[in-house]
């Protein structure tokens, strides 16, 4: 078959690759960035499924506006003003089919093949095969443990002139990094200054162990004049409530939003209404916080875990920085003591040791830091955990 020539700017998922291998009976599993399903609220989701059949069971069944189910954005928008993003009405956002596919509208509504557009180093790795799907030229932005460097930034905004700029500035996948309150100040002022679009990605800024993250960009753009015109905000209930629902959303300049909704039409109509009518029953019945609390807490048990058997196991052959929310610990190999230092070495080693989890390399969209990997702890338990690193700690 003569397929389109744009799949030949794109590979299958490394990730969905790796799991592949992962039918080895007794294998521990570090891999997915997926939230754990025995934290579930399932009689809550229950409860919000039956409230959305006998309340307004014609509109849960049926078929729906594109721009999403009016009482799910409504809820959405409360939810959001509840973080800082005041002014915010339903009106202003869309629902989608889980963030992913708001990254998907986006390519479709801003990216011609050739354009450039700048990602962080490491970023999503679904980030990169989407945007490059439609002919984006990536270009990636240096990052460290308080997020990208705005200096870089800056000097890549006026030598590549982007369409636009992504980040995920809030517990990064895979960094784990956050954005310090400063630098989203002066990304903001960026976006105004080079009349760039910032993207602003933000699936894990509730997952919090500790101290309350710095403000989203949306939610600072209050205070940076421009701001607001040129950000898009991605949002997702995925990693807090449940991946099954695929509800996600999107905010961004009423323009943008117009071509977004036209695109969405094209593809899936709208995102499922019942899924709709359930999200929205559910944040209505105020269940949220307590279930956003257990969640934090659970993860936070988890990441500490793995990073004290990381230390212990592997000690001054990884380095890291102790995650502080999200799901992931991302690492380096140091090849201290003549240890592995190669990530992708390390990962098949790991296999045949009973123990996964992603390498660095697919996360760069530029040159790769190969001794770099990716650990999520939101899945296994904290035995499970120690068990695991120490099969890592042997494989190296």
């Amino acid at each position: 078959m003569q397929f389109a020539n744009r799949l030949n700017q794109v590979e299958t998922s490394a990730i969905r690759e790796l799991f592949k291998l992962l039918g080895k009976p007794g294998i521990i599993s570090f891999a997915g960035g997926f939230p754990d399903s025995a934290l579930f609220d399932v009689e809550g989701i229950r409860e919000a499924s039956l409230a959305a059949l006998s309340q307004a069971p014609g509109a849960a069944l049926q078929y729906g506006a594109t721009e999403g189910y009016q009482p799910l954005r409504e809820q959405l928008a409360s939810f959001m003003q509840a973080k800082g993003t005041k002014d915010l009405s339903a009106e202003q956002l869309i629902v989608t089919t889980g963030s992913q596919q708001a990254l998907d509208l986006l390519g479709k509504t801003m990216i011609d093949p050739g354009d450039k557009v700048i990602v962080e180093g490491p970023t999503f790795l679904a980030t990169i095969q989407c945007f490059r799907l439609y002919g984006a030229d990536l270009v990636s932005a240096p990052i460290d443990a308080h997020g990208v460097q705005t200096d870089a930034l800056e000097q890549l905004i006026i030598q590549h002139k982007p369409k636009m700029v992504y980040l995920i500035p809030t517990f990064g996948n895979p960094s784990g990094a956050t954005l310090s309150l400063e630098r989203r100040r002066r990304v903001l002022e960026l976006a105004v200054q080079y009349q760039t679009l910032v993207v602003e990605d933000d699936p894990y800024g509730d997952l919090y162990f500790g101290a309350v993250p710095p403000p989203s960009l949306l939610a600072l753009s209050a205070s940076v004049p421009g701001s607001r015109e040129l950000l898009a905000h991605c949002g997702s209930l995925s990693k807090v409530l449940s991946p099954g629902l695929r509800v996600g959303w999107m905010i961004a300049p009423p323009e943008l939003l117009v071509k977004a909704t036209m695109c969405k039409q094209f593809s899936d109509a709208h995102t499922s209404t019942f899924a709709q009518a359930t999200a929205a029953q559910y944040l209505l019945a105020g269940r949220m916080p307590a279930t956003l609390a257990k969640v934090r807490a659970v993860y936070a048990e988890r990441a500490q875990a793995m990073g004290d058997a990381l230390r212990q196991e592997l000690g001054a052959a990884i380095d890291f920085v102790q995650p502080q929310g999200g799901l992931f610990v991302w690492a380096r190999l140091t090849g201290a003591d003549g240890k592995v230092n190669d990530g992708q070495v390390l990962a098949q080693r790991a296999i045949e040791k009973g123990v996964a989890f992603v390498p660095g390399v697919p996360f760069y969209a530029g040159t790769p830091d190969v001794s770099t990997l990716r650990l999520s702890f939101a899945t296994a338990d904290i035995d499970k955990i120690r068990e695991g690193i120490a099969r890592l700690g042997q494989a190296l």
